[in-house]
């Protein structure tokens, strides 16, 4: 391989010379016209790691993310690199598949192996999570979670299921349901089943705890969580699922037993994914701006590389409730409460 002081003999520059054209410094014209022709004719480019040992910057930023078919996660994604690639940096991307012990692990391999910075679309936080994450040394931006004492964006998701509960209640539901997910997840978990319980206590009621069933985040799951709530001959007649894939997989139980949505039972989820527009009946959603939480944590995190800024921010984003077909009035549902 090629060291900088052979190619700088072939362009006829000094070293110092193609330093400075690899870090964007002053050059004369005619030096800089020397290196690009020899760069044409050696396909010569700098080594990253050494320069990083050098320079104590990698221009490298990792990204870890719980799964790749993800809509919301690529929306995410998306931003992320809108904005690194605007800037010159690039991108290690790795998916943990849901899997918290391959996060914990993907947060150490970054801890080891010198990035810039770490942008971490979290699920849940372990105590062993807390520990891996205290002893990272660069900075680093959690994604729709929030922990005390780290750099956050987050959605309001307990405003968003209240918001989405209430719409149901207030159109009618007297039986409703549940299908959330694990509450150790405390966004989609935890805090969307407290916005769904608030609802209910506004209006005076409670939920049977055999009409709520967790899932996984799978129309399959959301399936079969409808499935056993059917079986127990207790039918809601509207459930919040905590995700679009999960209230597809719901209203496709739901279909398959008899019941139409919105006259039987109304369904509602949260993500305004491409599935919630063309279910048979569309679905009534909340639009988490995902792109927007990817654009502002890749600013959030060159702005703390940038400024070495040890003090933690947190974003909470807005949300926009879209109504559908899943959750309307009608008249048969009137007739028949």
């Amino acid at each position: 391989m090629m060291n900088i002081s052979e190619f700088a003999q072939i362009a006829g520059v000094s070293k110092s010379a193609v330093s400075r054209y690899f870090n964007d410094g002053y050059l004369s014209e005619d030096k800089r016209e020397r290196i690009e022709a020899a760069i044409a004719q050696t396909g010569y480019a700098p080594n990253i790691a050494a320069r990083a040992v050098r320079t104590r910057v990698t221009k490298l930023v990792g990204v870890i993310l719980p799964k790749l078919s993800s809509e919301s996660c690529a929306r995410v994604t998306e931003g992320i690199s809108e904005v690194l690639n605007r800037e010159g940096y690039k991108i290690l991307l790795i998916n943990t598949a849901n899997d918290a012990h391959q996060e914990i692990e993907s947060l150490e391999l970054l801890r080891q192996n010198r990035v810039d910075g770490i942008i971490l679309l979290a699920t849940v936080f372990t105590d062993l999570h807390k520990s891996v994450l205290s002893k990272v040394r660069v900075p680093i931006v959690l994604v729709g979670q929030q922990l005390k004492g780290f750099n956050c964006i987050c959605h309001n998701d307990e405003e968003v299921a209240y918001t989405l509960t209430r719409r149901m209640l207030q159109n009618g539901a007297k039986h409703p349901a549940l299908i959330g997910v694990l509450q150790e997840d405390r966004a989609a978990g935890a805090a969307r089943r407290a916005g769904f319980e608030k609802a209910l206590e506004e209006f005076g009621m409670t939920c049977d705890p055999r009409m709520m069933e967790t899932a996984q985040f799978t129309m399959d799951s959301g399936y079969d969580c409808m499935r056993r709530i059917v079986s127990r001959r207790q039918i809601p007649d509207a459930v919040f699922c905590a995700t679009d894939d999960i209230a597809a997989g719901a209203m496709l139980c739901l279909r398959e037993n008899g019941l139409r949505v919105p006259e039987d039972v109304m369904v509602c989820g949260v993500g305004d994914s491409k599935i919630a527009r063309i279910l048979y009946t569309p679905l009534t959603t909340a639009r988490l701006h995902h792109k927007t939480a990817g654009i502002e944590a890749a600013n959030m995190l060159l702005s703390a590389i940038r400024s070495k800024s040890v003090v933690p921010r947190s974003l909470q984003l807005g949300y926009d409730v879209i109504e559908r077909q899943s959750t309307q009035q009608t008249e048969l549902k009137y007739e028949t409460v």
